[in-house]
C-alpha cells in the first residue's frame, strides 16, 4: 500500500474489516474513520468533515472520538436500558453538542461540521445510524440489500422524481447536505435495525468513494469474494488513480468494510415464513410444470388408490390406478358411493 493510502483493520470470530482513507487531491484529509471492538458491539464510523481553516477534519476527528467515548463509558444502567438505536442517536447527539460549543468558543459560528455513518453490528443484528451524505450499503452475493439515502438537497429532488440517482451523482450540486452534525444545537440520526446472513457485508464511505463511480459499478467492485482490506484497498488506490489522471482534483476518499462470519441470530419470523413460503410455492410450481409435460392418462395410471365405500372404515380395494377407478364407476349409478371416497396413499 503507498503512502497515500491509510489502511487498517480488525478482525474477531465474527467479522472481518479494514478501513481505508487517502486525501485524495486536497490539501487536507477533513474525512475520519475507525473499526473499534465495543462492549455493545463491532463499531464502525466513517466521517467527513466540513468548515474551512481546518474545521471540517477537527469536526470529522471530534465526532469519532466522541462517539466512542460516549459508548465506551456507558453506565451499567444505561448499557442495559438502551437498545442499539437510541444508544447510536444519543451518541450522535452528544458528539453534536461537543462539536457546536467547540465552535462557537472558536467563533466559527457553527461553521464547523461533519457527516456521520456508524455501524453497530454484534451477533444478533447489525444497527445503522447517519447523518449527511455519507452512506451506509449492506450487500449480498453482488446485490445491494440496503443503502442509506442521502440528507442532500439532490436526493430530495430524487425522492420527487426530478432527478434520477445517476444525475444526482453527476450534479455540481450534489455537496449541497441538509443535515450535518456540529452545525446546529440539536441533531437527530436516522437509524435502521438490519438482519444479516453469512457473507454479507457492510459499507461506510464518504461521498468521495461513492461519488466517484456509478452505483452499479461501485458494487461490483465491493462484491467480490476477497477480504475487506483488499477491496478496500484496491477500490481506494483505483479510484485515487483514475482521479489523478483526470486533473487530480478529487475529493477525500475513505471507506469502511465489515464482512459477516455467520448468520444474525435476529433474522425475524417473518423472514424466515416469507423464505419457506417461497421454497414451496416454487416446488409446487416445478412440479405443475412437470405434470403439465405428463399426458393425462399417464398421470391416472401412475397414481395408486385405495377406495372407500361410505360408512366402511377398511377399504375395499387398493389395487386400482386412479384411470382404472374412475372408468369403473364414472357411470356407475352409485359412483358418489365410491368415488368421493378415494384416498390417494
Amino acid at each position: 500500500m503507498t503512502n497515500e493510502i491509510e489502511s487498517f483493520g480488525l478482525d474477531t470470530d465474527l467479522f472481518l474489516s479494514n478501513c481505508v482513507t487517502c486525501i485524495g487531491g486536497r490539501e487536507e484529509n477533513q474525512d475520519s474513520c475507525t473499526i473499534k471492538q465495543t462492549s455493545r458491539g463491532f463499531l464502525a464510523l466513517v466521517c467527513d468533515g466540513m468548515g474551512g481553516m481546518s474545521g471540517g477534519a477537527q469536526a470529522s476527528s471530534m465526532a469519532v472520538m466522541e462517539i466512542i467515548n460516549y459508548i465506551d463509558n456507558l453506565s451499567a444502567a444505561d448499557d442495559v436500558q438502551d437498545d442499539n438505536q437510541t444508544l447510536l442517536k444519543r451518541a450522535i447527539s452528544h458528539a453534536n453538542s461537543v462539536i457546536y460549543n467547540e465552535s462557537l468558543a472558536q467563533n466559527r459560528g457553527g461553521g464547523m461540521g461533519t457527516t456521520v455513518t456508524a455501524l453497530l453490528i454484534d451477533e444478533n443484528k447489525a444497527t445503522v445510524a447517519y447523518v449527511g451524505d455519507s452512506r451506509v450499503y449492506q450487500l449480498r452475493k453482488g446485490r445491494k440489500k440496503f443503502r442509506t439515502f442521502d440528507h442532500s438537497m439532490v436526493f430530495e429532488l430524487v425522492k420527487k422524481k426530478v432527478l434520477s440517482e445517476e444525475q444526482a451523482r453527476l450534479s455540481d450540486q450534489s455537496n449541497i447536505i441538509l443535515k450535518a452534525v456540529g452545525i446546529k444545537p440539536e441533531i437527530s440520526a436516522d437509524t435502521f435495525d438490519l438482519s444479516y446472513d453469512k457473507g454479507d457485508s457492510f459499507i461506510l464511505c464518504s461521498d468521495g468513494i461513492w461519488g466517484r463511480l456509478p452505483e452499479k459499478e461501485l458494487i461490483k467492485s465491493l462484491s467480490k469474494k476477497l477480504h475487506p482490506k483488499v477491496i478496500t484497498e484496491t477500490l481506494a488506490m483505483n479510484i485515487h488513480q483514475r482521479a489523478k489522471a483526470e486533473g487530480g482534483r478529487h475529493d477525500n476518499l475513505t471507506a469502511a468494510m465489515i464482512t459477516t462470519k455467520t448468520n444474525s441470530k435476529n433474522r425475524t419470523k417473518m423472514e424466515e415464513l416469507v423464505k419457506k413460503l417461497l421454497m414451496i410455492t416454487a416446488s409446487l410450481l416445478l412440479l405443475s410444470i412437470a405434470c403439465n409435460f405428463v399426458p393425462r392418462n399417464s398421470r391416472m395410471n401412475g397414481i395408486k388408490v385405495a377406495v372407500y365405500q361410505k360408512e366402511k372404515a377398511e377399504p375395499i380395494d387398493t389395487t386400482m390406478t386412479l384411470k382404472t377407478a374412475f372408468d369403473k364407476y364414472k357411470n356407475s349409478t352409485d359412483s358418489a358411493e365410491y368415488v368421493i371416497k378415494f384416498a390417494v396413499k
